[in-house]
């Protein structure tokens, strides 16, 4: 479904990706692995549109998005839930959960009660503002809001960053009903192996831009995968 080949990005004169090729299934986790700085939050916004690509392809279900801004790649059913959840402090958690209205046309704009089974703490904080919630709490209102546009392509980066482990447990949960559904393609940014490890069912590991590794989860190495993400 998605199909990312030979992509350079720059930030100024810095690159950032160096001819990095990556691809994800529908019905399956791609995870992006890697220590801080290698280039996978730069992988993952390439992917959505939030910085552009110098060169190299980006085809997402048969279409060349690499053109594409954000809004326009929403619309075709791709959804970022980025490093540090960036939801609205100062909205309600239902108020977060209707900007994903954003690329939906008005007679798809509503919530799903699956929504709502997935994340159910968030059914009982509808009224409360975004910035009351604790970290764990806001990651799974991000990822809830990445869901109400109804994604076939699901960007995650980082989603167990300064998260606590029952919340942690409970996002491998969600992540694992959505993997079964089989109806999208997740590519998961992660520095934490062993939750990478677990969901991953193809996996590229990244160093200074580069893909250094990559290959079928099932034949991942573990050693040779925990020398690239060591400090």
């Amino acid at each position: 479904m998605l199909v990312v080949e030979n992509i350079d990005l720059y930030y100024g004169a810095s690159q950032a990706l160096k001819q990095v090729s990556l691809t994800a299934e529908k019905g399956e986790v791609t995870c992006i692995l890697g220590r801080n700085g290698v280039g996978k939050s730069s992988l993952a916004r390439a992917i959505t549109g939030r910085h552009p690509v110098r060169s190299g392809n980006i085809v997402w279900e048969g279409k060349q998005i690499g053109g594409m801004g954000p809004a326009d790649r929403a619309r075709n059913g791709i959804a970022y839930v980025p490093q540090g959840r960036e939801i609205f402090s100062q909205l309600t958690v239902l108020e977060n959960l209707y900007t994903g209205y954003a690329p939906l046309k008005r007679r798809e704009r509503k919530i799903s009660s699956e929504i709502y089974d997935l994340f159910p703490v968030l059914k009982d904080m509808l009224r409360r503002r975004g910035g009351d919630l604790s970290g764990g709490q806001q990651q799974q209102l991000a990822i809830a809001r990445a869901l109400v546009t109804r994604p076939r392509l699901l960007v995650l980066d980082e989603p167990t960053e300064g998260i606590q482990p029952s919340i942690i447990k409970d996002i491998h949960n969600v992540i694992s009903i959505l993997r079964q559904q089989g109806e999208m393609a997740i590519v998961l940014v992660e520095q934490y192996f062993d939750f990478a490890r677990e969901l991953a069912d193809s996996y590229a590991v990244m160093d200074r831009g580069e893909v250094l590794l990559s290959g079928r989860g099932k034949d991942m190495v573990e050693e040779e995968v925990r020398r690239h993400m060591t400090v």
